[in-house]
């Protein structure tokens, strides 16, 4: 019986986009990578060597980082790990979203943002895709040498956190998570398990 701790997926922020830039709020509308959010994304490929599968939310930003960040490998989209729908406030400057607000989203998982949607919403659609790799015995949540890589957003790989932790989904209001950052999630027998959390790469 497996008793050891396997690293077997690594989540990844996209780099900076022209919005992040701007301190936008950004959720499902498509900026591209800025020069630096290039570079950002180059500087995850020495971290990426044992990466076999690459899956990535459909939004550009996060195609983009996965292209240069794994470029020997075709990514698969996968829609559960897109951004979470701010709705009317996409695109809005983060110094607009009210003190209301915010504390409307802090205090209630189920409050959308925008008419949009909630995080208890996001914390649905990827907690079901990270309990089917879990679930999958000869899958890569469970293989000591290969790993997945899925490049994502803030409110995903936030949400894939509190999953491996297995913690209510309002704490990841107390988590920053950066551009171009790596999150691992390991599994013990069949008990997912936070590795690392938000590590940055070094730029050239």
């Amino acid at each position: 019986m497996r008793s050891t701790l396997t690293s077997v997926i690594i989540l990844i922020r996209h780099g900076q986009t022209t919005s992040n830039a701007a301190r936008l709020l950004v959720g499902q509308s498509d900026p591209a990578l800025t020069e630096l959010g290039e570079r950002q994304a180059r500087a995850l490929r020495p971290f990426l060597a044992n990466v076999v599968e690459v899956w990535t939310s459909p939004l550009q930003r996060a195609r983009e980082t996965a292209a240069l960040a794994v470029p020997s490998i075709a990514a698969t989209v996968q829609q559960s790990f897109i951004e979470v729908d701010y709705g009317a406030l996409d695109g809005s400057p983060l110094n607009e979203v009210t003190e209301e607000q915010w504390r409307a989203f802090e205090h209630d998982h189920n409050t959308a943002f925008g008419n949009g949607e909630s995080l208890a919403s996001v914390d649905q659609r990827v907690h079901q895709e990270l309990d089917a790799l879990l679930a999958d015995q000869k899958g890569l949540m469970h293989h000591a040498t290969s790993h997945l890589a899925i490049f994502s957003h803030m409110s995903p790989i936030k949400s894939a956190m509190t999953w491996a932790l297995g913690v209510p989904g309002s704490v990841a209001w107390r988590m920053n998570l950066s551009n171009g950052s790596m999150t691992t999630i390991g599994s013990r027998l069949w008990t997912p398990s936070l590795m690392n959390y938000n590590l940055i790469p070094p730029l050239d």
